[in-house]
């Protein structure tokens, strides 16, 4: 299924968020992701444009996805049908953001008074609420057990165990591109047979990247922050993604 540009069947919107757009497929169990050039930024306060984000996003995603299939990871990544377009298996979301960080920046830094770009003696993992009202607060295990009464502590366990292989295989697949896996959100769910899956996108959009040789940034901070040249870091991202891991 390939949504044609222009087309925008409103009344089969399953969702809408800040960047992707999620239709349903005539396989109930499969959604289709069109993937947004709008852009967005503390909590949405701040909102513009980035010319050809919507492809870099959901290539470079499919590119990330696929590698970590290959390692032994579940994603619910299932086809690219176009540019800007990935098809998913349809999850039920654990209402978690699940943060891991290897360099001190962003919230980290002002939270800790740490510098920002201090490496981490070992990877950090942090888990947020997705509820808007309350601003996706950061909440520690205990916290979690009593606000969401789905989840347990094997699974808090098993969501920080695949957080960490995630950031193994992505932190070396970066590195080998040139790049510093700086930190990243995921996002994760269950499949119709219960499956835990990794869910959302991996991009220049929910992933803090800079490069190894100076720390020059490509990732949304460049947006956030009124940097310039947004397009072309994002469009760096996806050239050493592609030579690295294939067209």
């Amino acid at each position: 299924m390939i949504l044609q540009p222009g087309a925008r069947a409103v009344a089969d919107i399953l969702y809408e968020g800040k960047a992707k757009i999620i239709y349903p497929t005539p396989d109930p169990a499969i959604v289709l992701a069109v993937f947004k050039d709008d852009a967005t930024a503390f909590n949405a306060q701040k909102r513009g444009t980035i010319s050809g984000k919507g492809a870099v996003n959901a290539t470079v995603s499919a590119k990330l996805f696929l590698l970590l299939e290959r390692s032994g990871v579940p994603t619910h990544y299932i086809d690219q049908p176009a540019a800007n377009q990935l098809l998913f298996r349809r999850l039920k979301m654990i209402p978690l953001e699940v943060v891991v960080r290897n360099i001190v920046a962003g919230s980290l830094a002002k939270r800790t008074g740490l510098a920002s770009g201090t490496v981490l003696g070992e990877a950090i993992v942090e888990f947020y609420y997705k509820n808007d009202a309350l601003g996706d607060p950061l909440l520690n295990d205990e916290h979690i057990l009593t606000v969401l009464a789905t989840v347990d502590a094997l699974q808090l366990a098993e969501l920080r165990r695949s957080a960490l292989q995630v950031n193994a295989i992505l932190s070396a697949f970066y590195h080998e591109c040139g790049i510093r896996l700086v930190d990243f959100k995921l996002e994760y769910g269950y499949d119709g047979a219960g499956q835990l899956q990794l869910g959302d996108e991996l991009s220049p959009d929910n992933c803090r990247l800079w490069t190894l040789e100076e720390d020059r940034i490509l990732d949304k901070d460049r947006f956030r922050f009124d940097m310039g040249e947004v397009e072309g870091a994002y469009q760096e991202v996806l050239a050493r993604v592609i030579a690295k891991a294939g067209p």
